[in-house]
């Protein structure tokens, strides 16, 4: 027995030089760190000096119960030790993580993903698991609605489902919610105030804005095994059981009597999701748009049959070029750079580990394949990243490009039977067109044509034999007049037709460095 109690004695003194007790426990005139370790130390060597036996089993007894409470984890009224202990850990290490010591040697994804409805969005949220790997992760939710005209906060009786919706899909994420009085807004409250010192997000996901429904993907598992069960069998009350999930229904569903502002259900207008992305990038964040992850399943992708073509295997092909621009075909800016980093995190992750990466070099006629592929090959080599190169020709899609075809520079000429308001109306134009060179990008924003970007689309379509699991592509900035968003937006929706899952991307920070 005395072995034992020196035991817990000692226990109890461990717990007062980590503090494990809290902030409120009482002190005493002479205690100290040095006391709690010498009255540790002196527990300990009584115990062997009394009985070594007993004191051995007595170890081996406390060590057995703690690993039977930390993994089986039985409901407790009275609260859990560790998590005194891993806050009191925690916000130490925290204040240690200095941002001004930031380094890119040390860089990793740290992502918010927005998210409208979690039914519809399980697969990205499970892909964006993946791609941040040991980085921060953070779901975030945007709710509408304005706190002076609510009885209470509407969003704290919403954390048990998404907590529950973590712990569902096992994934190692955080939850924030906001209420706003709209999603822009809420998207840069999140972005502020997100993370806690040095874990601060520094890329923001987003779904891609299309029309397409969406579908419900996550099953409740409470109401699936009620579904399950023998309804003959009198012992089973399914109703006792409450839905583990208390998520609305999504738009289009017969359900739903709210078709939004925009009346197809829809909370966010085109122009207010242009300009989220651009107040992302103002805020120096990476973008990042995933489009057709509505039916992305994780498991069959990484499991393909090896009767497809490909015998089982993965891929993941990138572009990492920005293919509206076809004369600004550089791999090694910013942004292309970002791209690979991510698509290289992915392919070190344990289950993506076995997919291949496909980096497909856009090549015109005139320069040298050769030479361009070697270039790109050492620069791989130099940044340790595995993949295989593709040299793809796309003269034919250039050739559709407004810059080859003539048009760069051009400005309508004026017939002498020109009037009066006709020759203002065209003035103003043309001042319209010359705040378009300032910016490039606008300029290629207005005229770039249908043609050229199906072309482009197809060429993307064409290369993916057999077809890969996601596809990684360069993700422009938008345009600097607001008009223009719409256009824009429109652009993005016609290169990722019929791809399949794909992530467009956009990062504005270094991520890669060669130096040592």
């Amino acid at each position: 027995m005395g072995p034992l109690l020196l035991m817990i004695e000692g226990r109890q003194r461990q717990k007062r030089w980590v503090g494990e007790g809290g902030p409120g426990g009482p002190t005493f005139r002479y205690f100290t760190w040095h006391t709690c370790v010498l009255g540790i130390v002196g527990c300990a060597i009584m115990m062997f000096l009394i009985n070594a036996i007993y004191a051995s089993a007595s170890i081996a007894f406390m060590l057995l119960l703690l690993l039977l409470i930390h993994y089986l984890s039985p409901t407790s009224s009275w609260g859990y030790i560790s998590q005194a202990l891993i806050f009191h850990q925690v916000r130490k290490y925290l204040l240690m993580l200095d941002v001004r010591k930031d380094h890119v040697k040390f860089w990793r994804p740290q992502v918010l993903l927005m998210v409208s409805n979690p039914r519809s969005s399980v697969g990205l949220i499970t892909f964006i698991n993946d791609i941040k790997k040991s980085g921060l992760y953070v779901l975030g939710h945007v709710q509408l609605g304005d706190l002076n005209t609510l009885p209470s906060d509407p969003l704290q009786s919403q954390y048990d489902s998404w907590l529950s919706l973590v712990d569902h899909l096992n994934i190692k994420a955080f939850v924030n919610l906001t209420l706003a009085d709209s999603v822009r807004h809420g998207v840069q409250h999140l972005l502020f105030i997100s993370g806690l010192g040095g874990m601060r997000p520094n890329t923001l996901v987003l779904g891609f804005y299309d029309d397409c429904l969406p579908k419900d993907k996550l099953v409740d598992p409470s109401l699936s095994t009620s579904q399950s069960t023998d309804p003959s069998d009198p012992s089973q009350e399914p109703e006792q059981q409450p839905p583990l999930f208390h998520f609305a229904s999504l738009r289009g569903s017969s359900d739903r009597q709210d078709y939004g502002e925009f009346g197809d259900g829809k909370v966010l207008g085109p122009q207010e999701y242009v300009a989220i992305i651009a107040d992302a990038m103002k805020m120096l964040k990476n973008v990042v748009l995933a489009r057709y992850f509505n039916n992305f399943d994780r498991a069959q992708v990484l499991s393909p049959p090896s009767s497809s073509l490909g015998k089982g295997a993965v891929y993941v092909d990138v572009w990492p070029v920005n293919l509206l621009h076809p004369d600004s075909c550089s791999y090694v800016d910013t942004c292309s750079l970002f791209l690979l980093q991510l698509a290289c995190i992915l392919n070190m992750v344990r289950a993506w580990r076995k997919a291949t990466l496909r980096l497909f070099l856009c090549v015109e006629e005139g320069r040298s394949v050769r030479g361009s592929e070697e270039k790109l090959g050492q620069l791989l080599k130099e940044l340790r990243i595995k993949a295989r190169i593709y040299p793809v020709p796309w003269d034919q899609q250039v050739a559709l490009h407004w810059q080859r075809q003539g048009k760069w520079g051009k400005k309508p000429s004026q017939s002498p039977e020109t009037t009066t308001e006709e020759k203002k109306l065209r003035t103003d134009e043309d001042e319209e067109n010359d705040d378009d060179y300032v910016n490039s990008f606008p300029s290629n924003t207005m005229r770039l044509s249908d043609d050229y970007l199906s072309a482009v689309n197809k060429l993307i379509l064409d290369q993916a034999r057999p077809p890969p699991a996601v596809r990684f592509l360069y993700l422009p900035r938008p345009p600097a007049d607001t008009r223009r968003y719409a256009a824009y937006l429109h652009q993005l929706e016609l290169l990722t037709q019929d791809l399949g899952p794909t992530l467009l991307i956009h990062g504005v920070t270094p991520v890669i460095t060669t130096d040592l």
